[in-house]
């Protein structure tokens, strides 16, 4: 791999859900995104349509969340939710399954509930990133869910929230990349804070990563492009 500027930041989606995050410092998050040329804002849904806003010109997608962080939203309101978001002007949606359902073994719950989803994203022009939470799953679980996601046509699969009680792990990106078919993607999310680590699940095949650290990130690279 090649590594250049752009090799990871068009990789990166800003991540601005914390709880206790101010409009205010949604606004200068969007601000760092802008700056550093990343892929996307992943921001919290109430702030969609401002997000637009302040990075219209700026090639920044604007993404969002729905069923977030525990995926035990009904289906028809994750649904509400995504058009809702999409009208606002979020091009991206990352949802979380719902989990208990995934555990006790309800796959044609699972299936529906991503299918639904899914619809509604693509039917908004807006692409969907289906999050695991993988910290709660054994593997056959995930493996199900990489050939759901594949027979349903979501555009990537997405290891973690960052709010489970563990993040992307290289075993799991393994995994997901050898049970996933080739047309969908992959996002890594949870504890990518260093730029070393954010090559190393590009290495692994992430097409996106999901991080809050960015600027330091970026900034890491650039010095180590210069050195």
């Amino acid at each position: 791999m090649e590594l250049t500027y752009d090799t990871i930041a068009k990789r990166i989606d800003h991540s601005l859900l914390g709880p206790t995050l101010t409009e205010q410092e949604l606004d200068e998050g969007c601000r760092v995104a802008a700056q550093y040329r990343v892929a996307s804002v992943c921001i919290k849904p109430f702030a969609v349509a401002r997000a637009g806003e302040l990075l219209k010109g700026t090639g920044v997608l604007v993404g969002t969340t729905i069923g977030f962080p525990h995926g035990g939203h009904a289906t028809a309101v994750k649904v509400f939710e995504s058009e809702r978001a999409i009208a606002a002007g979020a091009t991206e949606l990352d949802m979380v399954i719902n989990i208990g359902h995934a555990i006790g073994g309800q796959w044609d719950a699972v299936r529906e509930d991503i299918a639904a989803v899914t619809r509604a994203a693509h039917d908004g022009g807006a692409i969907v990133k289906v999050i695991f939470e993988n910290c709660f799953l054994d593997d056959p679980q995930k493996i199900r869910l990489c050939e759901l996601c594949g027979e349903i046509g979501a555009d990537y699969v997405k290891t973690s929230t960052g709010y489970g009680t563990g993040g992307a792990t290289h075993e799991d990106l393994i995994l997901m990349r050898k049970h996933s078919p080739a047309h969908v993607k992959l996002k890594a999310a949870g504890g990518i804070r260093t730029l070393d680590a954010a090559i190393a699940v590009t290495e692994l095949g992430c097409d996106r990563i999901g991080a809050s650290k960015t600027a330091e990130i970026l900034d890491d690279l650039r010095a180590r492009l210069r050195g």
